[in-house]
C-alpha cells in the first residue's frame, strides 16, 4: 500500500461532479466523477486528508483488496491471503457487510461470514455491530473488498446540534454554494436560514476551517493510523475572513438554535442571526454579495399553495432591494423557483434528499 490506492469518495446523488470539481481544486489524484461518488487514488494521509478537508464528501471508501471469487471455499481462501494485519488491529471489533450482484456466490450472508472468519482468524478482530465496516461487494465474480475510513457520515461536523424541521445537511450546502461560485470573499445572506447551514458553511470556508476538524474518525482504529501526524493535519484556529455572514428567520428557537451553532463551530464572531420577516429584508453595508435560500417547498414543510405567495414576496424583495446581488435557490418544486419571478439560469441536476429531488436555482447579478 506504500504506492497507495483507490479511494471511492461517496457524493449526495446529483452531486458526484461538483465532488470531483472540489476533490481536484484541492489536489487529489485524478478524480473522476462515476454513479454514487468519484474515485480518485492516495495513500492513507491521502485517506485522512479526504475526510478532514472534502466538504461534499459523504464518507471515504479505501478499495484495497480485489480478486475473482467463483464459489464460497475461493472465497474463503482468497480471503485469508490479504494482508489484514496492515489495515486491522485485533483490538478493534469490525463489522463485515457482503452484497452479491449478478455472481456465483449469490448470499450475503455467508459471503460475509467468511471473510469475518479470515479476519478474525489472520488479526484476532472479533465483530461487532459498531467496528470498522468491512464492505464486500461481489459483483459479476469479482470480490472487491473495501473499509469505510469514515464512520458516522462527513456531513455530521460536530458542531450543529440544533437541526430545525428538514434541514439541509452541510455536504449539500457546500456544494450548492461552490456551485455558486462561492470562494469565500463575498458576503451571504440566508433570509429563511433555519439552522443556519448556509451561513455557516460560508462562515468556516471563508474562515479557512476545515470541515472534519472537531470530530473523530473510522480511520483512527486502524493500523495504519499515526496519531502526530494526523494532528499536525488537522491545522489550528481559523482566520478572521473579512466579511460578513448573515441568517434571517421568522422563527426565535431557530434564530437561537443557529446561534448556538455558529458558537459550537467556532464562528460566532463573523456571522449575525437575527429574527426577521421576509418582507423586511434589506441588504447589509458593503459590496453586493450571494443570497442562499432553501425555503419550504410543500413536500414536508408547508402548504404548497400557500408557498407560491412567500416564493413571490421573497422574489420581489431580491429584485427589488438586492440590485447586484447573485441568488442561489434550492427547492425541490420548479414551479415555486419560477414564482419568484427571479431571472434563474437553467437549473441544475435533481439531487436526492430525503426522499425527495431538489435543485439548486441560480441567477446572474441582478439589475
Amino acid at each position: 500500500m506504500e504506492d497507495g490506492f483507490e479511494m471511492f469518495l461517496v457524493a449526495p446523488p446529483g452531486l458526484e461532479a461538483a465532488l470531483a470539481d472540489e476533490a481536484r481544486a484541492a489536489g487529489f489524484d485524478t478524480p473522476r466523477a462515476v454513479a454514487g461518488g468519484v474515485e480518485t487514488r492516495g495513500d492513507w494521509a491521502e485517506v485522512w486528508r479526504a475526510n478532514l478537508e472534502l466538504r461534499g464528501a459523504v464518507r471515504v471508501l479505501v478499495r484495497f483488496a480485489g480478486f475473482r471469487a467463483m464459489h464460497l471455499a475461493q472465497l474463503d481462501k482468497r480471503a485469508r491471503k490479504v494482508n489484514w494485519g496492515d489495515v486491522l488491529r485485533g483490538d478493534v471489533p469490525v463489522q463485515v457487510e457482503a452484497v452479491c450482484r449478478k455472481s456465483r456466490i449469490y448470499h450475503n450472508k455467508a459471503a460475509a461470514q467468511r471473510v469475518e472468519r479470515a479476519i478474525a482468524d489472520a488479526v484476532g478482530a472479533p465483530n461487532g455491530p459498531d467496528g470498522v465496516r468491512v464492505l464486500v461487494r461481489i459483483e459479476d465474480d469479482f470480490c472487491q473488498i473495501s473499509l469505510d475510513s469514515t464512520g458516522e457520515p462527513l456531513h455530521r461536523r460536530g458542531h450543529k446540534e440544533y437541526v430545525g424541521k428538514a434541514p439541509l445537511r452541510e455536504s449539500m450546502a457546500a456544494m450548492f454554494l461552490r456551485d455558486c461560485s462561492f470562494d469565500g470573499s463575498q458576503v451571504v445572506v440566508d433570509p429563511m436560514c433555519g439552522s443556519g447551514t448556509f451561513v455557516l458553511e460560508a462562515a468556516e470556508i471563508a474562515a479557512g476551517l476545515l470541515p472534519g476538524r472537531s470530530r473523530g474518525f473510522a480511520f483512527e482504529h486502524l493500523a495504519s493510523f499515526e496519531a502526530d501526524a494526523f494532528a499536525a493535519m488537522r491545522g489550528g484556529a481559523g482566520r478572521d475572513p473579512g466579511v460578513r455572514f448573515f441568517g434571517f428567520d421568522r422563527d426565535d428557537g431557530a434564530i437561537r438554535g443557529a446561534q448556538a451553532n455558529a458558537l459550537r463551530a467556532g464562528v460566532a464572531d463573523w456571522v449575525a442571526f437575527r429574527r426577521q420577516a421576509i418582507s423586511d429584508l434589506t441588504p447589509p453595508e458593503g459590496p453586493p454579495g450571494l443570497v442562499m435560500v432553501n425555503p419550504p417547498y410543500g413536500a414536508r414543510i408547508g402548504n404548497r399553495k400557500l408557498l407560491f405567495g412567500l416564493y413571490g414576496a421573497l422574489g420581489k424583495v431580491l429584485m427589488d432591494q438586492f440590485g447586484g446581488w447573485r441568488v442561489g435557490l434550492v427547492t425541490s418544486d420548479g414551479g415555486l423557483a419560477k414564482a419568484t419571478g427571479l431571472p434563474f439560469q437553467p437549473p441544475g441536476p435533481p439531487v436526492a434528499f430525503g426522499g425527495l429531488k431538489v435543485t439548486l436555482w441560480k441567477t446572474g447579478v441582478l439589475n
